[in-house]
C-alpha cells in the first residue's frame, strides 16, 4: 500500500469470482491491508458464506460460469441489507454499470484492475460503514437518554385516541394535535411518523414561536444567496430537507399571519418557492401540527386563517391533561422510574405506597413533562431501593403529614385519601371497588366527586 494512503478500518470482505487467479490476487491485496477475506467461486457458495458470516462488503464478478452476477446482488442484499457490493468484470459497459447500481451495487471496478483501484473502493466503503456505525451509536445514545413513547393506558378515551392516530398514520392526511403543554404532542407526532410509510424518510421539527417571522420563513421554505442581509449561501429549508418524510410544526397557533398563505399552498398544491427565488418547487411532505391554544377562537379573532385551519384539521387528536388520566399516573411513573434508574445506574425497585398516593393526588399542571422531571429528580436523589414521597418537590409531597386515623381530620378527608390510595395500588377499577366494598358505579361517583 502506498505510504501516503492512510490506513482504514479492518473490514470483513467476501470475494465472488469464478477465476481462481482473480480470487487469489484480490485476497492477497486485501489481506495485506489487514482485511479479513473469504473467497468463493460460484453463486451458491456466495449465498452460503453470506448466510453464515457477517460481511461489510463484497467484490462480485458479473460472470460466474453459467450464472449472472447481477442476480447475485439482490440475493446477497436480501440476507444482508447493510452489505456494500462492488462489481468487478472484464465485460465493462455503461449499461452493465447502471444495471448493477440499480440492483444495489455501490461501485464498479473493471478488469484488469490495479491494487490502487481496489484500495480506493475499499476506502470508500470503510468510510460509509464508519459513518453508519456512528449514526447507529448516536441513535442508541438518544434512545437511552429519552424514555420511549408511553401509550399504555387504562383510559378508554386515551386508547381510542391512540387507535385513531394509528389508523391515520399510514395515510398522508394532515393531523392536528391539540392539548395542554406537556401532554405529549411531540411524542405522538414522532410516533405517527414512525408508524407511517414515510418512517424511513426524515422527520423535521420546527417550533413556530422560536424564530422571528423572517427567520421562520427561511427556516421553512429555504432561501437563495443574497435574498436578504446575511444570506451568504443557498439554504434548502426544512421542507426540502424532509422530502418524502414528515414536517412537524409545533405550536402552529403562533405561525405569523404573513406565512400562513404560504403553508396553505404547500398543503393544497404541494408547491412553494424559496425566499428570493422564482423557481417553483414541489413538496412531498406530510404535515403534522400541534397547538396548545384554541385555534377556532384564533380564527374568530382573526389571528389564524380559517382555510388553513380546516386544511390542518383533517384529523384532530386531542390529548387529555394528565389530571384526567389519574388511573394511568402510577403506571407511567413506574415505567419512568425504571428507565431513569437504569440510565443513572441506580438499583431502585419502585415507589413507596405513600409516594404513589402523592403522585396520584397531585394535579400535574405541567402534565407528562412535569411528571418525567419529578421522577428523574427522585431517581437521582434516592439512596435506597424505594423512592419515598420526601424526594418529591414540596408542591407534591406537601408540607403537612399524611392523614392518619385518630388525627384531627374529617371522615370525608380520610375517605378521599383511602379511595386515592386504593385506586393507586389496585390493578383495575373492579379490584379497587372490591377492596373498598362498593360497586363500580359508586366508585365512579366517588372519583368524580374527588376529581380523580
Amino acid at each position: 500500500m502506498p505510504d501516503n494512503v492512510d490506513a482504514v478500518a479492518s473490514l470483513n470482505i467476501l470475494v465472488v469470482d469464478d477465476e481462481a487467479n482473480i480470487r487469489k490476487t484480490l485476497a492477497i491485496c486485501l489481506e495485506a491491508d489487514g482485511h479479513r477475506v473469504v473467497a468463493v467461486g460460484n453463486f451458491q457458495d456466495a449465498l452460503v458464506e453470506n448466510g453464515a458470516r457477517t460481511f461489510d462488503m463484497a467484490f462480485v464478478d458479473l460472470r460466474l460460469g453459467a450464472a449472472d452476477g447481477l442476480d447475485l446482488i439482490p440475493a446477497l442484499l436480501t440476507a444482508s441489507p447493510w452489505l456494500k457490493i462492488v462489481v468487478v468484470t472484464a465485460y465493462s459497459s455503461i449499461d452493465t454499470a447502471v444495471e448493477a447500481i440499480r440492483r444495489g451495487a455501490v461501485d464498479y471496478v473493471p478488469k484488469p484492475f490495479t491494487p490502487a483501484q481496489i484500495q480506493l473502493a475499499v476506502r470508500k466503503v470503510a468510510e460509509v460503514r464508519s459513518l453508519e456505525a456512528r449514526v447507529a451509536s448516536l441513535k442508541e445514545d438518544l434512545e437511552r437518554a429519552s424514555p420511549e413513547a408511553d401509550f399504555e393506558s387504562r383510559s378508554p378515551a386515551m386508547r381510542r385516541l391512540i387507535e385513531v392516530a394509528r389508523q391515520v398514520a399510514p395515510t398522508d392526511a394532515a393531523v392536528l394535535l391539540s392539548g395542554e403543554s406537556g401532554t405529549g404532542k411531540s411524542v405522538l407526532a414522532k410516533a405517527i411518523h414512525g408508524w407511517s410509510r414515510r418512517a424511513k424518510k426524515p422527520l423535521a421539527i420546527v417550533s413556530c414561536p422560536s424564530l422571528s417571522p423572517e427567520l421562520l420563513e427561511s427556516e421553512l421554505f429555504g432561501h437563495v444567496r443574497g435574498a436578504f442581509t446575511g444570506a451568504l449561501r443557498d439554504s434548502p429549508g426544512r421542507i426540502a430537507a424532509c422530502e418524502g418524510g414528515t414536517l412537524f410544526l409545533d405550536e402552529i397557533g403562533d405561525l405569523p399571519l404573513s406565512l400562513q398563505p404560504r403553508l396553505l399552498r404547500v398543503l393544497q398544491d404541494r408547491e412553494y418557492e424559496r425566499v428570493g427565488d422564482t423557481t417553483t418547487r414541489k413538496a412531498d411532505v406530510r404535515i403534522i401540527a400541534a397547538t396548545n391554544i384554541d385555534l377556532e377562537a384564533a380564527v374568530r379573532e382573526g389571528r389564524f386563517r380559517e382555510e388553513l385551519y380546516y386544511r390542518l384539521n383533517v384529523i384532530q387528536v386531542e390529548l387529555p391533561p394528565l389530571r384526567e388520566r389519574a388511573d394511568d399516573i402510577a403506571a407511567i411513573a413506574a415505567r419512568l422510574l425504571a428507565f431513569y434508574a437504569k440510565l443513572h445506574h441506580r438499583r431502585i425497585l419502585g415507589f413507596t405506597d405513600e409516594a404513589v398516593v402523592r403522585l396520584v393526588a397531585y394535579r400535574w399542571p405541567g402534565n407528562l413533562r412535569e411528571l418525567r422531571n419529578v421522577v428523574e429528580r427522585a431517581s437521582i436523589l434516592c439512596g435506597s431501593d424505594r423512592v419515598g414521597a420526601e424526594l418529591f418537590p414540596e408542591r407534591i409531597s406537601g408540607a403537612e403529614a399524611p392523614l392518619r386515623t385518630g388525627g384531627r381530620v374529617s371522615l370525608a378527608q380520610l375517605e378521599e385519601e383511602h379511595v386515592r390510595r386504593v385506586l393507586a395500588m389496585a390493578k383495575s377499577l373492579q379490584e379497587a371497588a372490591e377492596i373498598l366494598g362498593i360497586d363500580q358505579a359508586t366508585l365512579w361517583r366517588r372519583r368524580k366527586q374527588y376529581g380523580i
